[in-house]
């Protein structure tokens, strides 16, 4: 039975890439745009945490593909897929930070409206480390990408949407200064910043 097309496909990276694993879905719309050419039927776009915001993009989509940090209750760097009526419960199911409840929120209003994508997929790796301002990816997640990305792939197959090895130049995504190769290269070692807090504030701290 052949693909059934989409003509509008929304391909979306939420979370927050200061806050360690919470940065999963974003790295990895920039990694596909990265590595492969997306037709113009295809949008990327780094959701960030911006929530209702997001919705007139929903609504655009004929289809949606979101690359997140799920917390599953799996062994962390685990990726599980969940499509269609799943996604919701899976996105409102364990909250991690205030970005899920924001998105659940999208695709209530999107369902209210009448405006629901018509195919869903939800691709989520477990994190390992959420509580780590400013770090980056731990080994576990950041090793999922390039496995989520393939996943990725073969969904937009399935919607009929060929996607070829490239470059795929979009305004969507996060400004290049906190790219994950920036990001994480640039973090100052735990000598030059804390990494718990203000030293003021701890026992023996300066006056």
């Amino acid at each position: 039975m052949p693909a059934a097309r989409m003509d509008s496909v929304l391909v979306l990276g939420i979370g927050n890439v200061l806050w360690a694993d919470e940065g999963f879905g974003p790295r990895c719309v920039e990694a596909l745009a990265a590595s492969h050419a997306l037709p113009p039927s295809v949008r990327l776009l780094d959701g960030g945490t911006q929530g209702l915001y997001l919705l007139p993009f929903i609504e655009a989509a004929d289809a949606l593909l979101i690359f997140d940090a799920v917390d599953y209750g799996l062994a962390p760097g685990t990726l599980k897929i969940v499509r269609d009526d799943e996604v919701p419960a899976f996105m409102g199911a364990k909250k991690m930070s205030l970005h899920q409840t924001g998105f659940q929120d999208v695709l209530a209003t999107a369902a209210f409206k009448g405006c629901s994508p018509a195919r869903m997929t939800l691709i989520g790796c477990q994190p390992e480390e959420l509580e780590d301002y400013g770090g980056g990816l731990r080994d576990s997640v950041a090793a999922q990408i390039a496995p989520a990305l393939t996943a990725g792939i073969a969904e937009l197959a399935g919607w009929g949407i060929e996607v070829r090895p490239g470059r795929t130049e979009t305004g969507d995504l996060a400004d290049p200064s906190i790219r994950r190769g920036a990001y994480e290269s640039g973090r100052p070692s735990e000598e030059v910043a804390c990494r718990l807090g203000d030293a003021r504030f701890f026992p023996g701290g300066s006056d």
